[in-house]
């Protein structure tokens, strides 16, 4: 049975945003030309600046690449759409259907990452292999661990947007942990500034994370700077967080409280 919904609840989310694609078009744009803005102040920086290992060129690639990935492995659905359904009451309805709420509410979100995949990561990408010259490998094992690690970089960011989403059966509001959660990937991700060059407290508790999984890893693994050793690193996340979306839906099972009655 849910062989076959997986398929259905994926291509409606697909298929639902399509209605919008005028409206994320501008997003889309816009996204680009945050990239833009952001690949110039790393030119600025690098006129006075070696950057390390990366150079200039290197640095604009990084950050290119940082820009596509966000799509897929950051700009989730807040919570997985299962806040609103808490208010409404719609979740006790999805509690008591045969299928795990994870998993419907993780099929769903696939559906709209391959959209976002399509109409704003691949988009921004061709924008960035022209005006850049992003690299585009002659590997196909780079391209093969590329994209294994940008899904588990996208599986472990549902399971993280999953257990916040979860979180309002005990919170009146838990917007907040949606923009922390943001925040806190904007750091330690390696988004902002490569992992490598924060200060070594900080560096500490990224390495500790799952957060580089999200951005720095995928983007060093495509530019070659890594091999796929990273993919070791985001194994035993993907179980982990898996096991904790599980074990915390049980709990929600046990004790059911929907606001507003």
């Amino acid at each position: 049975m849910k062989n076959f919904i997986f398929p259905v609840l994926a291509r409606k989310a697909y298929a639902q945003n399509l209605q919008y694609r005028g409206t994320h078009a501008i997003n889309t744009v816009a996204s680009a030309i945050f990239g833009f803005i952001h690949v110039s102040i790393w030119i600025g920086i690098g006129e006075n600046n070696t950057l390390g290992s990366y150079g200039v060129n290197g640095m604009i690639h990084y950050v290119a690449f940082n820009q596509v990935c966000l799509w897929i492995t950051v700009f989730m659905t807040n919570g997985l759409g299962i806040i609103p359904s808490v208010r409404t009451g719609q979740i006790s309805l999805d509690l008591m259907r045969p299928v795990h709420l994870f998993y419907i509410a993780m099929s769903r979100e696939w559906g709209e990452i391959a959209y976002r995949l399509l109409y704003k990561s691949v988009p921004i990408f061709a924008l960035y292999a022209i005006t850049f010259a992003l690299p585009l490998s002659a590997e196909p094992a780079v391209w093969l661990l590329t994209i294994c690690a940008l899904i588990m970089a996208a599986y472990m960011a549902i399971c993280i947007q999953y257990l916040i989403g979860i979180s309002a059966l005990w919170t009146t509001e838990s917007n907040w942990l949606v923009w922390v959660n943001t925040a806190l990937v904007m750091l330690f991700s390696g988004y902002l500034i490569p992992v490598e060059w924060l200060p070594v407290w900080l560096r500490s508790i990224s390495a500790y994370s799952f957060y580089p999984y999200l951005q720095y890893h995928p983007t060093r693994i495509y530019l070659g700077y890594e091999n796929g050793g990273a993919l070791l690193g985001a194994l035993p996340w993907c179980i982990g967080l898996t096991l904790i979306c599980i074990l915390a839906t049980r709990v929600v099972r046990g004790k059911l409280e929907v606001q507003g009655g």
